[in-house]
């Protein structure tokens, strides 16, 4: 179903929004907006991606007019240091925002990860572009099949709840969400992200997991929202980056 781009600005009025049938990625065309000194709240979304952007290079997968395909410029009065807990702060906005439209519960699997039972139903990637950061928040809302490759992995929001959902009022409902954790995080600093992140997801603290050639426990977060994982040594381990999955 074509996207109701007049409801969605109703919404959320006085902001940039752009709105494309197909892209590349939104990320991309995002990062070029915060180069040349967009306002905070922009926002760029499209129908469909044909090179949507994952984490260490993957792929999105983004099909036409099923999924939300969506990237934001935050300009944001944060540290280098605190930086990396936006990305939780993301995390528990699209969680947030999921369950306000749909009445869904998700999961957060640390750093970006957004599952249901399980399956992957929204990600998040972010990157800092001239103090800007700009966020990319993909979820499959209404997609019914999936990719042989994937089906295993994916799952959408329609699968899991029986029933279609708005990717108007997702998005309206995401972007508010987005804002109120950020201007938390700016206010309060990183301590409340973290003690909500880890009360929201099974992989912060007492989940077994690998992360490429490590194994071990979940520890919890440091103190810059990096995961630590105890290994069957005893050795603790923090994690900066790599997939975390379960064992």
């Amino acid at each position: 179903m074509p996207f109701d781009l007049d409801y969605v600005r109703n919404r959320l009025p006085g902001r940039r929004l752009d709105w494309y049938p197909i892209v590349n990625s939104t990320m991309t065309l995002a990062a070029s907006l915060a180069r040349d000194g967009c306002p905070g709240g922009s926002i760029v979304g499209a129908d469909a991606q044909v090179a949507g952007i994952g984490r260490h290079g993957h792929t999105w997968h983004s099909e036409a007019e099923t999924g939300l395909y969506v990237s934001i410029v935050l300009r944001l009065p944060l540290e280098p240091t605190v930086q990396p807990v936006a990305m939780l702060a993301l995390g528990l906005a699209t969680q947030e925002a999921i369950a306000e439209v749909s009445g869904l519960r998700t999961d957060l699997r640390w750093p970006n990860d957004v599952l249901i039972d399980g399956k992957k139903c929204g990600g998040i990637l972010a990157q800092i572009e001239d103090g800007a950061i700009v966020a990319g928040i993909g979820v499959n809302v209404n997609q019914t099949t999936f990719p042989r490759d994937i089906e295993h992995l994916a799952t959408s929001l329609r699968l899991a709840g029986k029933r279609e959902v708005s990717r108007e009022d997702l998005l309206a409902a995401l972007v508010q969400s987005v804002e109120r954790g950020c201007e938390n995080l700016s206010e309060h600093g990183p301590a409340m992200v973290l003690e909500k992140f880890t009360r929201a997801s099974s992989y912060a603290e007492g989940q077994r997991v690998r992360v490429g050639n490590i194994e071990g426990v979940t520890r919890g977060l440091d103190a810059s929202g990096f995961l630590v994982v105890r290994e069957d040594s005893g050795k603790e381990t923090t994690i900066l980056a790599g997939g975390v999955r379960p064992l």
